[in-house]
């Protein structure tokens, strides 16, 4: 299992001898004033041959048309349903509808999709179009899951649960956000610092890599905010060991565990 963290929700995950890309977006910046301040691990255009893409939902800092206009129009972009309707709509034939409680075969790899506690719609009036997945890979003996931006809740943990059963998943993608405390209902939408320790534990996966950080400016808080937070928590979290920060452009290398 191969991980590169491309930057913000943008993932090169590499398992069973496949290739998933996450919310592919190599922008150089968020709009007018939101610029990168990482390049992409891997430029948009030496990307290696993809299996699939995974989109969790609308958002600009996840959904860039420009970033899948450069990928083969061959390649499947499993996305929410209301999502895939409109990128259909828009001319992309490759988007695919995958419904949380819901899986598809990718050469051999399961892909399941779960509902995510998060608001994604676009534009603030386009409420159908709110729909946000997270998503877990299962080879049947090793797993991936994929948090995409999601809040806490009781049950975030559960498609992991009753996919897995006893099993654990090999690896946590999370991400990680630093709202002021003037933003009360930013927890609602998605995780901490703290709120990703918190999952990483309910989920119980052998490591933990954060994303979500590194990349862009926001207009709450600075590119670093969140996992310098998450740094000051490791040393004192009974987790901490299993926690693997990788910086943007680099990669996170495992090998299975002998069944």
């Amino acid at each position: 299992m191969r991980i590169t963290y491309i930057g913000h929700a943008t993932l090169l995950l590499e398992i069973a001898e496949r290739r998933f890309l996450t919310d592919p977006n190599f922008d150089p910046a968020l709009g007018r004033f939101l610029r990168r301040v990482a390049a992409p691990g891997i430029p948009l255009g030496e990307l290696p041959p993809l299996d699939a893409v995974l989109l969790t939902h609308a958002h600009a800092d996840h959904l860039s048309f420009r970033s899948l206009d450069a990928i083969p129009r061959t390649v499947p972009v499993y996305a929410p349903p209301p999502v895939s309707r409109w990128l259909r709509g828009r001319g992309y034939a490759n988007a695919v509808p995958l419904a949380p409680g819901a899986f598809e075969e990718v050469s051999g790899i399961r892909v399941h999709a779960g509902a995510a506690a998060h608001d994604g719609m676009r534009y603030g009036y386009d409420r159908w179009r709110r729909a946000a997945n997270m998503y877990l890979l299962d080879t049947g003996t090793h797993s991936l899951f994929f948090a995409g931006d999601t809040g806490l809740r009781e049950d975030t943990h559960r498609l992991v649960r009753d996919t897995l059963g006893e099993r654990r998943p090999d690896v946590a993608l999370l991400p990680i956000g630093h709202a002021p405390w003037w933003k009360p209902r930013f927890r609602r939408g998605h995780l901490s610092s703290d709120d990703a320790l918190t999952l990483f534990e309910r989920l119980g996966a052998r490591f933990l890599i954060p994303y979500h950080w590194g990349t862009f400016h926001h207009l709450t808080s600075g590119p670093y905010d969140a996992i310098a937070r998450l740094r000051a928590l490791i040393p004192s979290h009974h987790r901490g060991p299993d926690v693997r920060i990788i910086e943007p452009g680099t990669i996170f290398e495992l090998e299975p565990v002998a069944t």
